[in-house]
């Protein structure tokens, strides 16, 4: 039996699995790459598996997993957001089939130098136009969905809003521009545009609805700081794209630009902080699932340390003429990436897939050693990441000693970060289990207060 309000809320089940078993292959991409930071490798062995693959599979296994969770996410809430089944189960599951076979064919051309060769971007023309279209599909789905409802909320428009920005910024990425320059300008509208603005925007609209949800917190306070916090979110970071073209041959006032919208960067996630502390006091439900707040409480801290105070730090224009493309930006991508979206995709899952299953409060005692291995572990990495990194910009870009006899020096912290991504790498295993085996607690939960969907 499911805990569900509509039965299209179903389709998400299978995004939130395949995006699950994407995220383990991810992690272990990420260990092999550290090996081969941290050894020297025969050379009949990188012949046949070059690092330029594997780190292609790694990010681009890092890109599926999060669209998956993503859209899987979506569909989970539009329903009751619309007080509608969505307008077409069929044409999501055919989205489903389109990306992952598209993610597939992608991964084996990899193997075989099948590549566009820019990075986190190096899907040929033919699979990216195949991603367009189960984009589109995307998108008419959600749009339809609301466009036929009876009730109109904030939410429903954000995440409209954001899937159709996420869509329209990876068009800029698919041409290949001759001059260098000019292709990496467009190149980071799609991947800062991306992380800093409509992957915000969907962020924003399914933490709002999760809250609500478990909170019980009132539908009109939410939405204002959903409001405040995506305008601040949309200012801060379309400008804050400025802060890629400081070295790349842009005019100079992208110096000016860049750094001080990077500056008020930190501000909305600050302000996300606040916004859920504020929701955990004020909250008229009381907590039926502690593992699921664990997760909203550390997708907003780790937010703010990963993707705010360490890319403030990261990308002021003095610190970053000496610390861009170094370990640093590793340390900054991971504990970024890790802290805003995955545990935000974690957060989805620990969130739906119980009620998916007719579950309403789970055992979680595996599932809460999942959670500090990884956030601890992940952050663990970052600081070795960064120390590496710090030592890298030292070497380098100081002293002037070349790249290959200053990694010399930089081993030993890989071979740490190998061993720290072990750690990691079984608290996603146990994490995944958790979620793939999920069962019932012996302890009934209350009845929440759901709050209610109001026109606007």
């Amino acid at each position: 039996m499911m805990l569900i309000e509509y039965q299209s809320q179903r389709v998400s089940l299978w995004y939130f699995r395949i995006a699950l078993v994407l995220f383990i292959l991810q992690v272990i991409l990420g260990l092999w790459l550290s090996i081969n930071y941290a050894f020297t490798l025969p050379q009949d062995l990188v012949n046949v598996f070059p690092f330029s693959t594997a780190r292609a599979l790694h990010t681009n296994l890092l890109v599926a997993w999060m669209l998956l969770g993503f859209m899987g996410g979506t569909y989970y809430i539009l329903p009751p957001e619309c007080a509608r089944d969505l307008y077409s189960e069929k044409l999501a599951y055919l989205q489903l089939a389109i990306f992952v076979g598209t993610a597939v064919t992608a991964v084996v051309g990899f193997l075989f130098g099948w590549t566009q060769g820019k990075p986190l971007l190096e899907i040929p023309l033919p699979l990216d136009w195949l991603i367009v279209v189960a984009a589109l599909i995307f998108i008419a789905n959600v749009a339809m969905t609301i466009i036929k409802a009876e009730v109109r909320t904030a939410l429903q428009w954000m995440l409209l809003g954001g899937v159709t920005f996420l869509a329209l910024m990876y068009l800029f990425g698919m041409p290949f521009y001759q001059n260098l320059n000019t292709d990496y300008y467009y190149w980071w509208w799609v991947i800062h545009l991306w992380v800093e603005g409509a992957w915000e925007v969907v962020t924003a609209s399914i933490v709002a609805y999760i809250i609500m949800r478990v909170t019980g917190v009132d539908r009109k306070v939410v939405e204002k700081w959903l409001y405040v916090e995506t305008g601040l979110f949309l200012f801060t970071g379309i400008v804050g794209t400025g802060h890629h073209y400081y070295w790349i041959g842009a005019p100079d006032y992208w110096l000016w630009w860049g750094g001080i919208f990077s500056a008020l960067e930190p501000l909305p996630i600050v302000l996300m902080v606040v916004d859920t502390w504020m929701h955990v006091r004020e909250r008229k439900n009381p907590i039926v699932n502690p593992l699921t707040w664990y997760y909203i409480i550390g997708l907003a801290i780790y937010h703010l340390v990963g993707a705010g105070l360490w890319g403030f730090m990261h990308t002021l224009p003095p610190i970053n003429y000496y610390t861009h493309g170094s370990q640093i930006t590793v340390s900054h991508g991971h504990l970024a990436f890790f802290g805003a979206y995955a545990l935000l995709n974690l957060t989805i899952f620990y969130f739906a897939m119980p009620r998916l299953k007719g579950i309403n409060k789970y055992q979680d005692r595996l599932g809460k050693w999942g959670f500090w291995i990884t956030t601890i572990g992940m952050f663990v990495l970052g600081l070795v990441f960064g120390i590496a990194g710090i030592l890298q910009t030292y070497l380098e870009r100081f002293l002037d000693i070349g790249y290959s006899t200053a990694h010399l020096t930089m081993m030993f912290w890989f071979r740490v970060a190998f061993g720290v991504g072990l750690v990691f790498l079984a608290g996603v295993i146990i994490t995944v289990y958790h979620l793939f085996t999920i069962k019932p607690s012996a302890i009934p939960a209350p009845e929440p207060v759901v709050a209610p969907a109001s026109d606007i």
